[in-house]
């Protein structure tokens, strides 16, 4: 069996263990190597677990505590991890927006930033990415420039002329998006109004309802690693309250309604077959996974990667959701704006 690695590329420390963390468990189980790459240190975030708001320690030295946050996730989920070094750009409100603070992530120039992911991928060598679609999965701009730098590096990486300095070319295989799926959050609040609980993800769906459906490609069946996602989520103290929607519904009834976690597959340079059940799928047949990565891969006259397959992104609909509050349960929390977080 070849050994396999796999890396996901993340804006902030938590979200790797709010977004496939049960997929990379599963993964490790079986002996994949999995790195996850965190672009920014989170310094920007609030503290969003009532229980820690106020405490000085915290606030006098937030972005050593979320390091170690980070570290304990890490552990608890079985993967190595980098920080790539940026600043959060944290999360702007109001109309018109103000602008970004200067030297954030989101305002480096692409070249540093895809350099720096380049040489990531280059001593790791992945065979397959994950990170966030072109929306960012949740209008962060950290989140949107994970997406963007991502598949940048994942473009130059394989290049010899590319970031010279940063390594031997290493052209990983495959790129995932991150996917919710509406349909798991429907089916898991109709469990939980027939087992007499209150429905987990209406502000949730309000959200997805008003978005265009993405084309999920790829279910990994993971349900036997949900205790240690949920873990490694509250190892985020910081960042998740423990009494949030995140934990609301049973385990037990989430592994008997949907045992999944989902990726919308965006880019391959093999032949795929869908739907899947393997980030791995298509490659685990090839003789020689490695040598295949150290070839420089087939471009086009404009110097692009020539993809076996690529994802179609929606071709109409509301662009990714504002930051205004939305409360479709009259709660009065926006339960998806509170639980993604990394506002400033």
């Amino acid at each position: 069996m070849q050994d396999l690695r796999l890396m996901a590329v993340h804006a902030h420390p938590d979200d790797e263990s709010s977004k496939g963390a049960a997929t990379s468990a599963r993964y490790v189980a079986e002996g994949v190597s999995v790195r996850v790459v965190s672009c920014t240190g989170g310094e920007r975030g609030d503290v969003l677990n009532e229980r820690l708001k106020h405490d000085p320690h915290i606030e006098r030295d937030i972005a050593n505590v979320r390091r170690a946050e980070m570290a304990r996730a890490a552990q608890i989920l079985g993967v190595s991890h980098t920080w790539l070094g940026f600043t959060d750009s944290g999360l702007p409100e109001g109309d018109p927006l103000p602008p970004l603070p200067d030297g954030c992530f989101a305002l480096e120039p692409l070249d540093v930033t895809t350099e720096a992911l380049v040489r990531v991928i280059r001593e790791f060598r992945p065979h397959v990415l994950t990170t966030y679609d072109e929306n960012g999965g949740y209008p962060h701009p950290d989140h949107v420039m994970t997406h963007v730098v991502t598949m940048s590096a994942f473009r130059a990486a394989g290049d010899p002329a590319a970031y010279p300095h940063a390594g031997a070319p290493w052209q990983p295989l495959k790129v995932y998006y991150n996917a919710r799926n509406p349909d798991r959050m429907e089916r898991l609040d109709e469990a939980m109004v027939r087992a007499g609980l209150e429905p987990a993800y209406a502000d949730w769906r309000k959200h997805l309802a008003g978005q265009p459906r993405r084309t999920i490609t790829t279910q990994i069946r993971c349900g036997e690693h949900f205790p240690a996602r949920d873990d490694a989520l509250r190892a985020h103290a910081t960042q998740v309250d423990p009494d949030s929607s995140w934990f609301a519904v049973p385990l037990e009834l989430q592994v008997q309604e949907w045992p999944f976690e989902e990726f919308e597959l965006a880019a391959a340079l093999v032949p795929v077959e869908l739907p899947e059940d393997d980030l791995f799928a298509g490659l685990r047949s090839l003789p020689d996974l490695d040598a295949v990565c150290r070839r420089a891969p087939v471009r086009d006259d404009a110097g692009e990667l020539v993809l076996a397959y690529a994802t179609t992104p929606p071709a109409s609909g509301p662009e990714a959701r504002s930051t205004a509050a939305q409360d479709a349960d009259g709660d009065g929390r926006d339960d998806m704006r509170e639980e993604e977080g990394h506002s400033g």
